[in-house]
């Protein structure tokens, strides 16, 4: 349990997303203060920021939150992997091994090493889902639409590939179409994966109509730790998906972030698309 008199330390990265968790926190009259990581934080949060660091500066960061002394760490938004210079300069300022093996690994296997160094020096690490659930997305139709048959076989085929994908340093979502995988994400990020969906989802030979029934499937890794990735989609995820052929899109019930819920389900259903949120496993 944590004390709540004692404000959050929010880690802005890039998107949306710091600023739907602060208006959360806010509504939720949680006292917050915002650390704000160069290059990536948004303008809006920026002006709100309490401290700014670059990415790497671990030593910075650290003693920051040693003055701000908070009862947790909430890290939310996005970062790009930095570049090989930039990692360079890091590994000269950052002495703890485990960090330093990471900076050559995938971006799993770095953030992990963050939270790790953040909770050795007695920081507490909570997700976004942890101190925002408001901003979820629930178990069950979204939306107006409901998926057929067809995109239940699709929900099925995609869950148990994803699954067995999960101990690898890959993404969180597929574009299936009955027991037919059509593309995997990659380090591109769900938006591209659904690009090259849009070609690959015609038949034959990337000509006619989409595949019956295809679904994208958006779900955490079977053991991912939500903190470091949790899976999200939003407005322009709808439009993606609607152009890359789906009837619809299955995301984990209480595992994923939908961000600007109203505005995300009103697409869905101005396009035509089921939104479901499904059980997902331990």
């Amino acid at each position: 349990m944590i004390d709540p008199a004692r404000p959050l330390a929010l880690v802005a990265g890039a998107g949306h997303l710091p600023e739907l968790v602060a208006a959360s926190l806010d509504r939720a009259r949680r006292p917050f203060r915002i650390l704000a990581v160069r290059g990536f934080t948004e303008r809006a949060m920026r002006r709100r920021a309490d401290a700014v660091v670059d990415l790497l500066d671990i030593p910075g960061t650290l003693r920051i939150l040693k003055e701000w002394a908070p009862a947790a760490v909430v890290p939310a938004g996005g970062v790009t992997r930095p570049s090989p210079a930039a990692l360079l300069n890091a590994a000269h300022a950052v002495r703890n091994r485990d960090l330093l093996k990471s900076l050559a690994g995938g971006d799993d296997r770095l953030l992990r090493a963050v939270l790790s160094l953040l909770e050795e020096n007695g920081h507490r690490v909570l997700g976004v889902h942890e101190v925002a659930p408001d901003l979820l997305g629930r178990l069950g139709r979204l939306g107006r639409c409901e998926p057929d048959s067809d995109a239940a076989l699709s929900i099925a085929t995609g869950r148990a590939m994803l699954a067995a994908l999960s101990p690898f340093d890959v993404g969180q979502a597929a574009v299936v179409a009955a027991e037919r995988v059509i593309a995997v994400e990659g380090p591109e990020g769900t938006d591209r994966m659904l690009a090259r969906a849009r070609s690959l989802n015609r038949k034959p030979f990337g000509r006619g109509a989409p595949a019956k029934g295809t679904v994208l499937v958006k779900l955490p890794k079977v053991g991912q730790d939500l903190r470091i990735d949790l899976p999200a989609i939003g407005p322009r995820t709808v439009r993606r998906a609607a152009e890359a052929g789906c009837a619809g899109i299955a995301i984990g019930a209480g595992h994923t972030l939908v961000i600007d819920a109203e505005r995300t389900v009103a697409a869905a259903d101005a396009l035509g698309l089921f939104l479901i949120g499904v059980e997902v496993a331990p």
